[in-house]
């Protein structure tokens, strides 16, 4: 194996969510921003909600007039 090519790694990287829940987690980054994580995703929080960033939806249901 080769030497000084790995990157650093850091046990006790925090990540943290837009939601405001941050957990502590093995990275190669100290602190990790995301926007996603598992106690805001509709899949895990069993809500149904649509993450739109676009309008892809608003859009989609006026297409095929969907309501």
């Amino acid at each position: 194996m080769k030497t000084e090519i790995h990157p650093d790694y850091y046990p006790d990287a925090v990540v943290t969510c837009s939601c405001g829940a941050t957990f502590t987690t093995g990275a190669t980054k100290p602190q990790i921003k995301v926007e996603i994580c598992s106690s805001c995703h509709p899949f895990f929080t069993g809500e149904q909600r649509i993450v739109d960033t676009e309008g892809r939806v608003e859009r989609l249901k006026r297409r095929f007039n969907l309501q």
